[in-house]
């Protein structure tokens, strides 16, 4: 079983949400419906980003890195990308 690292983009406001998940498509319907309390304001969503891991710790682990300030720079990295 694979385990992702996904980005979502709210086509509301143009924020964005990191999370980690093994099924992107349902955790996407999910953020959509209003069932995620962090992700509710600004639905609706779409997935702009994905990276595939072996295990929930190893995608626990790149989620918590992306989120964190020493992994600001990559984040920031993978968000330029994203808009050219």
């Amino acid at each position: 079983m694979s385990f992702i690292v996904y980005i979502l983009k709210s086509l509301k406001n143009e924020k964005y949400y990191i999370g980690q998940t093994v099924d992107v498509e349902k955790r996407l319907l999910q953020h959509n419906k209003g069932l995620s309390r962090s992700t509710k304001p600004d639905a609706p969503w779409k997935v702009v980003y994905q990276e595939m891991f072996p295990s929930r710790r190893e995608a626990i682990q790149r989620e918590r890195f992306l989120k964190s300030p020493s992994g600001w720079k990559e984040w920031k990295e993978i968000k330029t990308n994203l808009l050219s």
